[in-house]
């Protein structure tokens, strides 16, 4: 393992200096964000791709995965089938980024549920968008990691499970935040029960009572248990930060992820 962060945390205007800043804080992956606003482009050529890619392999840091998102997203659990195939637009474009660069992850947040929908409906109508996505995934060797957000939806690791077999492909998974499911869960419950369908993983940490994200180690994730039961299922992947803050800050969330590492 090794740690990470997400580009969300830094300024995204010029990718170099989130890698200089990145680096200089102590992390060896990224999660880059390829967007319509700020860098990377989510429609750059495949020179500039090819350009992104050298800028990591230059400072040494490991593009661990990537988010693929415009300013109009769409959503894979909206009833309106055109706001559904916008988001499965921008996954086959994600996925044609990762293909060219190289990463074998893609975080999929899939959209917020409507008071005036249906859970069933929806459930159905973004699990089979994700099995026709499926094979561009398998072709792209990128997987599509579904994470665990609060959007009313994949609430338990058993529905988590249940989701990501009725797709039925190795290349759809879970990017599983430790922290987001702390308010009605247990992060090594989650990590047990879903086993290999994890592929990626989100670190931050998180108090119940009184509700507030805190800095990792500081709340009330159990992170000896979390870190054995991940090594139970063969995950080596990088742990990306999601941990904002001033560049002390994120200097002193490497060396915490560095402690969580060896626990």
């Amino acid at each position: 393992m090794k740690p990470g962060i997400t580009q969300l945390c830094l300024k995204r205007e010029r990718l170099e200096a989130d890698l200089d800043q990145a680096k200089a804080c102590g992390y060896e992956a990224i999660e880059l964000v390829f967007s319509d606003q700020g860098q990377p482009g989510i429609d750059a050529t495949n020179a500039e791709l090819d350009a992104v890619r050298k800028a990591c392999d230059a400072r040494g840091i490991e593009v661990s995965s990537l988010i693929a998102t415009r300013k109009d997203s769409g959503s894979l659990l909206s009833p309106d089938a055109a706001s559904r195939e916008k988001r499965c637009a921008i996954l086959r474009r994600g996925l044609e980024i990762a293909e060219r660069i190289g990463v074998d992850g893609m975080l999929l947040h899939p959209g917020q549920l409507e008071a005036q929908d249906s859970h069933y409906r929806a459930w159905n109508d973004c699990r089979d968008a994700l099995k026709k996505l499926a094979p561009a995934a398998e072709k792209a060797n990128c997987a599509i990691c579904i994470e665990n957000v609060w959007n009313k939806f994949i609430l338990s690791p058993r529905e988590a499970v249940q989701f990501v077999d009725e797709v039925g492909s190795s290349h759809i998974g879970i990017y599983l935040d430790t922290a987001n499911l702390l308010h009605f869960g247990f992060t090594e419950m989650w990590v047990r029960d879903i086993g290999k369908r994890i592929k990626k993983v989100h670190v931050k940490d998180y108090k119940r009572n009184p509700p507030t994200w805190t800095q990792l180690m500081d709340g009330d994730c159990n992170w000896p248990v979390v870190m054995k039961e991940l090594r139970a299922i063969g995950f080596d992947g990088a742990l990306i930060s999601e941990v904002g803050g001033d560049e002390a800050r994120m200097k002193e969330t490497t060396e915490r992820i560095k402690k969580i590492m060896a626990l």
